[in-house]
C-alpha cells in the first residue's frame, strides 16, 4: 500500500470515529428540542388560559363597576323623581315667614317643587237665632307650586280653589306668587304678589297648623287675613332666632271700607288701584325653642285718588298687632292683639257708597270707625303622651276666647253699629294621626252687643302635603 493510500484510510477511520459520538450527541439533542418544543406548547397553552382568565375577570370587574354606578344613577333618578312627583316623606318646617308646605322648594338643590293643602267642614246651627243655617263646604283646596332655579333665584306661589267650584260662591285665585333672590342670611330680596306679613295666619294657614275649623275671627275681622298685595321688599335674619320682612306694597282701596271692617278692601293682586302704597314691616325673636314674640305695622293712604261723596280724602290709616307663642311638653300657648286707626273716618262715613245709611235718622248708621280693634288667647294640651307615652299621634283640646270691634271709636255724629262688637268663646278638640292630616271638632258661643248669633258646631279637617 502507498504511502497516500495509508494516510487516506487513517483519516477516514479516525472521522468516522470521531463522527460517532457527535451522532449521538446530534440524536440526543433533537429529543431535548422536541421535549422542550412540547413544554413550550403546554406552556404556551397555560399562558393562553391565564390571559383569557385575566381577560374574564377584567370584564367581570368592568361589569360590578358599571352595575355599581348604575345603580347609583337608579337611585339619584329615583330621589330626583320623588322630590319632583311624590310627597315629601321628611317633615315640613317653615322657611322664610311661609307655611311648612308652602317652604318645601326651599329645601331642594334644584327643580321643581309640588305641595298643597285642603280643608273641609260641616256647620252646624245649634239655633235658630240670625239667619245662618246648617252646610256643608269643601272651602278650598290649594296647590303650591315653586321652581328652585339655582341656589339664591327661587320662584313661589300658591294657587287657591274655593267652595269646590268657579260657579255659586266659589273661585279660584292666585294667593301669591313672588320671586325670591337669597342674596345673604340676612338681607334677600321679595318680589311680586306677597303676603302681607301680619298676625299668625295671614302667612300660615295651613289647616294642620291651627285649631278649629275656622281661623280666628280677629285674624279675618281686623286684620283681613288671607291678604295679598303687588310690591316688593327685604326679609332676613338679623341676628340669631331675629327674623325680620319690610315690604312696600300697594294700598287697600279705602272705598270698600265698611262698619264691618276692612276686609272687603283688599285688592288682591287683580287689577290694583296703585295711586298709593302703603309700608309693612315685621319683627319676630324666639326666645327659646318654641317660644316666639313678634309684632307687626303697616302705614300708608288708601285713598287712590279717588272721590268720596264730592271730597277728596288720603285715608291715612295705620295697623299694628303683637304676637306671642310657647310650644312646649304638650302645651301650646298663643295670643295677639290687633288695631287698626283709619285716617278720614268722617268722610268716609258721609260717603253714601260706603254707608248707604248716612244722614238717615230712622234707620241704624253703619259708619267706617276711625279704631278698630281686636284680640284672642288660645290654649291647647296634647293629652296623648300621658295616656301612650310612645305614640306619634296628637289630640289636643283646646280652648279660644276672642274680642273684637270693629266699631271701636267712630267718627263724631254718627252711631256705632254695635251688631260688629263681638265676643266669641271656642272650644275644640284636633286629632292628628300624623302631622299633616287634621281631624277637628269645635264649638263655637257667639255673643254681640246688639243683636243675636247663633251658636254653631263643626265637624271636619285638613291635610296638607
Amino acid at each position: 500500500m502507498k504511502v497516500w493510500q495509508f494516510l487516506m484510510v487513517t483519516v477516514t477511520v479516525a472521522v468516522t470515529a470521531a463522527a460517532a459520538p457527535a451522532r449521538a450527541q446530534d440524536a440526543g439533542a433533537r429529543e431535548r428540542m422536541k421535549e422542550l418544543e412540547r413544554r413550550q406548547e403546554q406552556l404556551a397553552d397555560e399562558l393562553q388560559r391565564l390571559r383569557q382568565s385575566l381577560e374574564q375577570q377584567k370584564t367581570e370587574k368592568k361589569v360590578e363597576e358599571v352595575e355599581r354606578r348604575q345603580g347609583i344613577l337608579t337611585d339619584e333618578l329615583r330621589r330626583l323623581r320623588e322630590a319632583v312627583v311624590l310627597p315629601e316623606t321628611r317633615e315640613l318646617k317653615s322657611a322664610y315667614g311661609l307655611g311648612p308646605a308652602a317652604s318645601k322648594v326651599y329645601g331642594l338643590e334644584r327643580g321643581l317643587s309640588i305641595g298643597g293643602y285642603g280643608e273641609a267642614n260641616f256647620k252646624n246651627v245649634v239655633s235658630d237665632r240670625g239667619s245662618t243655617r246648617d252646610e256643608f263646604d269643601f272651602l278650598r283646596l290649594v296647590l303650591y307650586a315653586g321652581y328652585k332655579f339655582n341656589d339664591w333665584i327661587v320662584f313661589n306661589s300658591e294657587t287657591e280653589f274655593e267652595h269646590a267650584s268657579t260657579g255659586k260662591k266659589g273661585e279660584v285665585s292666585v294667593e301669591f306668587a313672588n320671586l325670591d333672590f337669597l342674596f345673604h342670611p340676612m338681607a334677600n330680596l321679595r318680589a311680586g304678589l306677597l303676603l302681607v306679613p301680619m298676625g299668625f295666619i295671614n302667612e300660615i294657614h295651613e289647616p294642620p297648623f291651627f285649631h278649629g275649623n275656622v281661623r280666628p275671627q280677629v285674624e279675618q275681622q281686623v286684620l283681613p287675613s288671607t291678604w295679598r298685595a303687588n310690591g316688593i321688599g327685604l326679609f332676613g335674619e338679623l341676628l340669631p332666632g331675629l327674623q325680620y320682612r319690610t315690604y312696600g306694597v300697594t294700598s287697600l282701596d279705602a272705598k270698600k271700607f265698611r262698619s264691618g271692617g276692612i276686609r272687603s278692601a283688599r285688592q288682591s293682586g287683580s287689577g290694583e288701584l296703585a295711586d298709593d302704597f302703603s309700608w309693612v314691616g315685621r319683627l319676630d325673636y324666639t326666645l327659646l325653642p318654641g317660644a316666639s314674640i313678634g309684632a307687626s305695622a303697616y302705614l300708608g293712604e288708601q285713598g287712590q285718588n279717588q272721590d268720596f261723596g264730592g271730597v277728596k280724602a288720603d285715608v291715612f290709616t295705620q295697623i299694628y298687632e303683637a304676637h306671642a307663642q310657647v310650644r312646649a311638653r304638650g302645651l301650646e300657648l298663643r295670643g295677639l292683639g290687633a288695631l287698626v286707626h283709619v285716617g278720614d273716618a268722617e268722610v268716609l262715613s258721609n260717603d253714601k257708597t260706603i254707608n248707604p245709611r248716612a244722614g238717615d235718622p230712622s234707620k241704624l248708621d253703619q259708619p267706617v270707625a276711625e279704631v278698630m280693634l281686636g284680640y284672642y288667647g288660645e290654649i291647647a294640651y296634647d293629652v296623648l303622651p300621658l295616656l301612650m307615652p310612645d305614640t306619634a299621634h296628637y289630640l289636643a283640646p283646646w280652648y279660644r276666647y276672642s274680642r273684637f270691634d270693629t266699631q271701636n271709636s267712630v267718627p263724631d255724629g254718627f252711631r256705632a253699629d254695635n251688631t260688629q262688637d263681638r265676643n266669641i268663646h271656642e272650644v275644640g278638640i284636633t286629632y292628628k294621626p300624623i302631622p299633616q292630616v287634621a281631624l277637628k271638632l269645635d264649638y263655637r258661643v257667639q255673643d254681640a252687643k246688639t243683636g243675636e248669633l247663633p251658636d254653631e258646631i263643626r265637624v271636619g279637617g285638613g291635610f296638607v302635603f
